[in-house]
């Protein structure tokens, strides 16, 4: 058995969740739509040979966004042997439109209805049976976050491949739209069997205006000529346009099955909740405060609470580990350049950097606590007002919140957004947005200078990069990017409890992730920085670090800090490294003062300190998200215009901070 099925649907129907219980992969599963931007692929349990990929979800199979391009090039491939069409019970009508398309594909097709114990729960029903029998497609009601009736829908899945058993209804029109689809069906035949395309789906693109459709079918102008005549007369006749009519002809067939075949409890217990609890979280005026406000609790438990005795007592474990390192390289009696390079380079780079790993993962659990209840949609929900003010919609939200946790995912989720100009410009605000990479940075700093505040500076950090996040929107809008932004519509998923399997997933990705990095990049940037550290140009070891490359080096490019009022060599050489990592700044700053402490004595002031800090928040991030972006705007030059830059308004912001504190006399 060799088969690949297709797992398709709507945004947050819970695809992604089906996927992992299928796979037992561990794809990352949000309570908010746009979760996925990328197919991913994977084995199926159990059943040597059968494969599935997860699509991102779609509200219909048409050419207009990135996510719809993937899903319909893969749709339409002969890769796909089968579809598993999973949607969510509790919106059942809009879920089924995209349905209808696929059927019209004409591939072996199972139906999953997800959520069937909330609907249950709320006195609603489906009759299964029915309903499979209205669309002529096996349907199977499941639980894809329990995994109820996952079993069940694999096995006829494979059985309808096998088969060949193949949807048994695909007309589902009547009057003008049937005459018109069933008209051009006979003109493009031929064109549909000789470039392998479902006869009824490239009708009722054609019908809908579907241009690329028409240059793969490769069509005559007349027989464009004739289409256009037949669609113009179908309007004419309906008095609505082709899109409207090709809707209505859906919604139409859908609600006469679900009149049948569902029973609706009216609004689910959950969504009424949902309703409830919006009132206050989605409120115009308190809406913003009340996202600050929550932030606010998360730093606060994160660096105040819970973070700093975790991290204390990790902070000891990894010293008692160097230590006993130390103890066994010094009875080896290994050589001491040797000895130096593990103790003080590999070690003291890779502990400095690690020591940071239970706040990392406290953050992180908080955070998946407010995704997987359903608020961080509401939160785009009311950052759509602010958003538009800079000329991007509310949907831009998404990517830039992804964008806390790492940029190289958030510039990629951009391919959920509808059109190029809002794609490019959130592209280039995202690096705004400060990612946990740079939380060891905050973290040590605010240690060393800010001890009783560190959950308001964080806090702080997070809101300066957002404003200027918002300025340099503003001056897009009226240079670069002019026009209006896309139309924004966002499904509000129900409030849901926050699932603990999940939480405790995402914070073991986070970990891994960090435990990945830690001892790739950070080791190879340690080992890197203790030569040019011990090393002169000309390769020999040097008895005074004075005069090592990175002093050198640190030395020259150091002048650039100093209207910052961090002018010293050693930020500038840390500030280098973190071009690769940002959590390499940390490491590099302990290796050069000799211990986490010292950094203390790295600037003279709590406003040197701040300056940093700013610099820090807002400078060209590292070298895999300056990867994405190019891979994303399509050249190197236009990343590399990109970083530049965003390094020049963080130059331009720390020098305001810094020159605005010393008038006001900090």
């Amino acid at each position: 058995m060799n088969i690949t099925f297709a797992l398709a649907g709507n945004q947050n129907c819970g695809k992604t969740t089906l996927f992992n219980q299928l796979t037992g992969s561990r794809q990352h599963v949000g309570n908010f739509p746009g979760v996925t931007v990328e197919r991913k692929e994977g084995d199926i349990l159990g059943h040597e040979g059968a494969h599935v990929v997860d699509l991102p979800g779609i509200y219909s199979i048409s050419p207009y966004t990135a996510e719809e391009v993937v899903t319909r090039d893969y749709l339409l491939s002969d890769e796909p042997q089968g579809i598993i069409n999973i949607i969510d019970v509790t919106n059942i009508e809009r879920n089924l439109y995209l349905t209808l398309q696929m059927i019209e594909l004409r591939k072996p097709m199972v139906l999953a209805l997800n959520m069937m114990g909330e609907l249950l729960s709320s006195g609603g029903s489906v009759d299964v049976e029915g309903l499979s029998r209205e669309l002529g497609v096996p349907v199977i009601a499941i639980d894809a976050l329990s995994g109820d009736g996952v079993h069940d829908l694999v096995d006829k899945a494979i059985e309808t491949v096998q088969n060949d058993i193949r949807p048994q209804k695909v007309d589902f029109c009547s009057g003008p739209v049937h005459r018109a689809l069933h008209s051009v069906v006979h003109i493009i035949e031929d064109h549909a069997r000789q470039h392998n395309v479902p006869l009824r789906f490239a009708a009722s693109k054609l019908v809908e205006g579907d241009g690329p459709m028409a240059e793969l079918l490769d069509l005559h102008e007349a027989d464009m000529e004739v289409i256009n005549y037949i669609v113009e007369d179908m309007e004419k006749t309906l008095g609505i346009d082709r899109e409207a009519a090709l809707a209505d002809m859906r919604y139409t067939f859908i609600e006469n099955v679900c009149q049948k075949t569902v029973k609706h409890p009216g609004e689910t217990k959950e969504q009424r909740r949902s309703w409830k609890i919006d009132r206050v979280l989605t409120h115009k005026v308190y809406g913003i405060p009340i996202f600050l406000g929550i932030m606010l609790l998360v730093f606060w438990i994160t660096f105040g609470l819970v973070g700093p005795v975790l991290s204390g007592a990790f902070e000891g474990l990894i010293d008692s580990t160097i230590g006993l390192i130390d103890m066994g390289l010094t009875r080896a009696a290994v050589s001491p350049w040797l000895h130096s390079l593990i103790i003080d380079g590999a070690c003291a780079g890779i502990g400095s950097v690690l020591s940071f790993l239970p706040t990392i993962v406290v953050l992180f659990f908080c955070l998946s606590i407010l995704e997987d209840s359903g608020y961080m949609a509401r939160v785009a929900f009311v950052m759509d007002r602010l958003l538009r003010t800079i000329g991007l919609s509310g949907r831009s939200f998404v990517p830039m919140l992804i964008g806390f946790g790492c940029s190289v995912p958030a510039i990629m989720a951009t391919r959920t957004l509808p059109g190029e100009r809002d794609r490019k410009m959130t592209i280039l605000l995202i690096p705004f947005m400060s990612c946990s990479a740079k939380l060891p940075i905050y973290t040590v700093i605010c240690q060393a200078f800010f001890p009783k505040y560190k959950p308001l500076v964080m806090l702080g950090l997070y809101v300066t990069g957002i404003l200027v996040g918002v300025l340099i929107g503003f001056m897009l809008k009226s240079s670069l990017f002019r026009g209006r932004p896309a139309p924004f519509v966002l499904e509000l998923p129900a409030y849901r409890m926050p699932s603990p399997k999940s939480s405790f997933f995402l914070m073991w990705e986070k970990a891994k992730d960090f435990l990945v990095k830690a001892f790739t990049v950070i080791f190879m940037a340690s080992i890197v920085i203790w030569l040019l550290q011990n090393l002169d140009f000309g390769f020999n070891m040097v008895s005074d670090t004075a005069d090592s490359m990175l002093v050198a080096i640190g030395r020259r490019i150091a002048p650039v800090f100093k209207p910052l009022g961090f002018g010293r060599w050693e930020c500038a050489a840390a500030l280098m490294a973190g071009l690769g990592a940002k959590e390499a700044v940390v490491s590099t700053l302990s290796m050069l003062m000799g211990g986490e402490a010292a950094i203390s004595t790295l600037f003279a002031s709590n406003l040197q300190a701040v300056s940093f800090l700013v610099f820090t928040l807002l400078y060209m991030p590292c070298v895999a998200a300056m990867a994405a972006v190019k891979r994303e705007l399509g050249g190197m030059g236009k990343a590399a215009g990109m970083m530049a830059f965003q390094t020049g308004v963080a130059w331009i912001v720390s020098f305001m901070v810094y020159t605005f504190g010393l008038a006001l006399g900090f």
